[in-house]
């Protein structure tokens, strides 16, 4: 499924350059940085909301500070041709399992040696063992599970490259 690139200016990729660090800036105080009025601004934004450029916003929280600094990068392969429940492939089930486990964070698709790559987020390692033990490695179809664990983190952002 291909998505339709949407047109930027040089004011839109700025726009989206601030709001990826600074989400709670005002508009006026946008328009301000963008050296726009404030109506245009808003209409700029509007456009970008609308046409699914900007997803959302959120607050963006710190791991550590909730007891959740355990990271775990999971590669997984399914079996290709394992039936779960429903008569439905694993795959397809697998990826609908994914969204309701709360530990998952991040999940892709891959190519090479594992079908899926999810990054893991958890208290400590009991709690992440306790997720493959009890969840992913009961999944039906499940054939190889390998982990990596993050020892430090050198760069973590939310914000795209626009330039």
């Amino acid at each position: 499924m291909k998505t339709q690139v949407v047109d930027l200016d040089r004011t839109d990729r700025k726009i989206l350059d601030i709001l990826q660090r600074e989400g709670r800036l005002s508009n006026q105080e946008l328009a301000e940085r963008v050296a726009l009025s404030a109506a245009p601004c808003l209409r700029r934004v509007r456009r970008l909301e609308e046409a699914g450029v900007i997803r959302s916003y959120v607050a963006l929280l710190d791991d550590q500070k909730l007891g959740l600094g355990l990271v775990a990068y999971v590669s997984v392969k399914l079996e290709k041709r394992a039936v779960a429940r429903g008569g439905r492939f694993a795959f397809d089930d697998f990826r609908d399992a994914v969204q309701a486990w709360p530990e998952v964070v991040a999940c892709y698709a891959m190519t090479g040696d594992s079908d899926y790559l999810m990054r893991v987020q958890g208290r400590d390692l009991a709690h992440f063992s306790d997720f493959v033990m009890k969840k992913l490695l009961k999944y039906p179809g499940v054939l190889d599970v390998r982990s990596s664990f993050a020892l430090d983190r050198i760069k973590d952002t939310t914000a795209l490259p626009l330039g």
